[in-house]
């Protein structure tokens, strides 16, 4: 392909909707959270752009090495996308702070020990140490889970201005994982209250049965971090009772993973 034909396929994705990086990432996005090879059928499904769009995006991104095309015709995730996902995740200071205490967490509680970082409506895990018993959880780093139903999500959403809370809420789609799960944006944002009084947030069983955990909120507003960090276990191992002794050095060690960011990023925006 010539350099005009690039500037005429580029104009035509534009003129269709709201530009072209917009579209190529909702492609990318379409195939890298289906969790398995999307057919070109699933994605223009998935994404509901033209046929013709959604093709030329495609070509773009497997020509880049952002996606691969089988020989089956599906897509998934390219080695470029990986390598990328690799520098990013190496080159995360935050997670690189939180770590040790993540470390002592997970000593004092020997159950699994979950950071992650609130991103509008989810919670982005962005690193796990793992428990030391035989039943362990199936989260993934880089996994992103909805905030209204995980302890590690509300307790993010705990930190945020009252109306910057209602405005991410009125974008959740309430969907009902477990008996538990939050239905509507007012039992939510009850419980926010709470939260933000107590200090700490619970899940209790909302986004897996069996599954509970206490979190704390992380929140360093000069730096832009809205985040949280929990400890994680099955609901037969680790009742509510145990989650609510742990609860005060969980918010320890929000409290010193706060700290330790505002003393080695140092001052954020407006010199903050």
């Amino acid at each position: 392909m010539n350099m005009n034909e690039t500037k005429t396929t580029d104009a035509e994705i534009e003129i269709a909707g709201t530009g072209t990086l917009g579209k190529a990432m909702a492609v990318l996005e379409a195939v890298v959270t289906a969790g398995s090879p999307q057919r070109f059928t699933d994605i223009v499904q998935a994404i509901g752009q033209p046929r013709g769009t959604v093709h030329r995006l495609l070509s773009h991104l497997v020509e880049e090495g952002l996606l691969i095309q089988g020989r089956d015709l599906s897509y998934e995730p390219g080695l470029r996308l990986l390598k990328l996902a690799y520098r990013s995740w190496s080159g995360n200071r935050f997670r690189d702070i939180a770590e040790p205490h993540l470390l002592r967490l997970h000593e004092l509680t020997g159950e699994t020990v979950h950071l992650g970082v609130l991103q509008e409506t989810e919670i982005i895990y962005v690193d796990k140490v793992e428990s030391r018993q035989t039943v362990r959880m199936s989260s993934q780093i880089g996994k992103a889970s909805p905030a209204y139903c995980t302890g590690i999500g509300k307790a993010a959403l705990s930190s945020l201005s009252q109306p910057e809370l209602m405005r991410i809420a009125t974008k959740m789609k309430f969907h009902p994982f477990t008996a538990h799960t939050h239905r509507s944006a007012a039992g939510l944002l009850a419980e926010i209250d709470e939260i933000r009084r107590d200090g700490h947030a619970f899940d209790r069983e909302e986004h897996e049965a069996e599954i509970c955990c206490v979190a704390a909120p992380i929140f360093v507003p000069e730096h832009d971090l809205v985040a949280g960090v929990s400890v994680t276990g099955p609901a037969y191992r680790v009742n509510m009772a145990q989650l609510a002794a742990w609860a005060e050095v969980v918010r320890g060690t929000a409290g010193k993973i706060e700290e330790e960011v505002r003393m080695r990023l140092g001052p954020g925006r407006n010199g903050r």
